[in-house]
C-alpha cells in the first residue's frame, strides 16, 4: 500500500514556491495547496510547481485539504494574521522572518502557538549552514574560553542597482521592510545562537544605495551581551563590487572565524581548520540555474530542508533532531526585542538602549 504523506500548505507564491515547496517535499510532505492574494497568479504558479490546488483564503484551504502544517512566506505585516489563523485550526507552523511587526505582535503569536500545543518554527534556516553550526558548537565546547569580542561585517550588492528586482516589502517600512528585517533578523539570530542574549545596544539604520524615501538597505549595530561579550555587526546590501565578509569571535582562550565556508580556530597551540562533522552536513545542493530567481537556492534549500524535517518529526509525533537548536517562536520574540531596540536607538540618534 502506498504511504500517505501529510498534507501541508504554503502561503506565499514567491519565496514560498522557490524554497518552501521543494524543502517540504524533501522532508516528506505533500504540498496540497498554494495560497496567494491573486487567484490567477496563484493558480498559474501552483500548476508550474505541480501543486494540485490554489487558494486565496487560508481557512478554506485548510478545510478543503485537511492540512496539518502551514508555512508562511508572505510580507512581514501579514505574518501575525496568517499564523494565528493556522494555529486556530491546530496546524503546525513555520513562519518566515522577520517574524512580526514588533515584540507585542510576536508575543501574541508565541502565546497562541503554546496554547495550540503544536510545533512552531521561524524561518531562520541558516542555523543549519555548516560553518555557522560549527562555530556555534566550538563556542559551546569552550574552544574560545569565555567569549569577549565579536565582529561581523559584510558588503553585498543585492540592491546597489536601482533596477534590481527585489521583493517590494524590502523597501516598505509599513510592510515590515528594511534590510534590518530582511537580513538583520538572520544576523541577530546568528549572534544569539553563538553568544546568547543581548543586554544593550546602539544602532543606526542607513541607506547606502542611491534610493531615496525607502526603508534602509544597511545597518550598524554595537552591542553588549548578557554574558559580557561586546561586539559590532554591520551589513550593507547597497555596495557595488564583489561581496566581502568577516565573522570572528575572540575569547579568553582562543578565537574562531569563518573564511568563505571554512571555519578556523586559533589558540596558544596554533591555528587549525575545524572540520564539519557528518551530522552537520547538508543534503546535496540543487544544480546551478540560469534563472536569476534561483541564484541563492543552493545556499537556502539544504538548510530549509532541515527546518522542514523538524516540522515533519513533530507531525509524526517524534522528537526533532537537536543537532542544531531549533528556531522557535521563542526565538522569534527574542529577535523582535532586539529589532525593536535597534529602531528605538536609531530614532534617538544611536543612543544606548537596553534590550528587555
Amino acid at each position: 500500500m502506498k504511504s500517505v504523506l501529510p498534507p501541508a500548505l504554503v502561503v506565499g507564491t514567491g519565496f514560498g514556491c522557490r524554497v518552501h515547496v521543494p524543502a517540504l517535499r524533501a522532508a516528506g510532505f505533500e504540498v496540497a495547496g498554494l495560497i496567494g492574494t491573486d487567484r490567477e497568479r496563484s493558480s498559474r504558479r501552483a500548476a508550474t510547481n505541480g501543486i494540485p490546488a490554489a487558494f486565496t483564503d487560508l481557512d478554506e484551504a485548510i478545510t478543503r485539504t485537511g492540512a496539518v502544517a502551514v508555512t508562511v512566506a508572505t510580507p512581514p505585516h501579514t505574518h501575525a494574521k496568517l499564523t494565528l489563523q493556522a494555529l486556530s485550526r491546530g496546524c503546525h507552523v513555520i513562519c518566515e522572518k522577520p517574524f512580526a511587526m514588533d515584540t507585542n505582535e510576536a508575543r501574541a503569536m508565541l502565546d497562541a502557538a503554546e496554547r495550540a500545543g503544536v510545533m512552531h518554527l521561524v524561518g531562520n534556516e541558516f542555523r543549519w549552514l555548516p560553518e555557522r553550526a560549527v562555530v556555534a558548537r566550538a563556542i559551546r565546547q569552550g574552544l574560545v574560553g569565555e567569549p569577549r569580542f565579536m565582529t561581523l561585517s559584510q558588503y553585498i550588492s543585492f540592491v546597489a542597482d536601482l533596477g534590481a528586482k527585489m521583493p517590494k516589502w524590502w523597501f516598505d517600512a509599513e510592510a515590515g521592510g528594511g534590510w534590518l528585517g530582511a537580513s538583520g533578523s538572520h544576523i541577530i539570530d546568528q549572534v544569539r545562537t553563538w553568544l546568547g542574549e543581548f543586554a544593550s545596544l546602539s544602532a543606526a539604520l542607513t541607506t547606502v544605495s542611491a534610493r531615496q524615501g525607502v526603508a534602509e538597505d544597511s545597518f550598524v549595530l554595537r552591542f553588549r551581551m548578557a554574558n559580557g561579550a561586546e561586539g559590532v555587526v554591520q551589513q550593507t546590501a547597497g555596495a557595488w563590487g564583489p561581496s566581502a565578509a568577516m565573522a570572528r569571535v575572540a575569547g579568553t582562550e582562543g578565537t574562531v572565524w569563518i573564511d568563505g565556508s571554512t571555519v578556523w580556530h586559533a589558540d596558544q597551540k596554533g591555528v587549525r581548520e575545524l572540520s564539519v562533522p557528518v551530522e552537520l552536513k547538508l543534503p546535496a545542493p540543487p544544480l546551478p540555474s540560469d534563472d536569476p530567481r534561483h541564484r541563492f537556492s543552493h545556499l537556502e534549500l539544504g538548510p530549509y530542508t532541515r527546518l522542514c524535517e523538524a516540522l515533519r518529526a513533530a507531525v509524526d509525533g517524534h522528537s526533532p533532531s537537536d543537532v542544531v537548536p531549533l528556531p522557535t517562536f521563542v526565538d522569534g520574540v527574542a529577535c523582535m526585542k532586539v529589532m525593536d531596540a535597534v529602531r528605538v536607538s536609531h530614532a534617538n540618534g544611536g543612543g544606548l538602549i537596553s534590550v528587555v
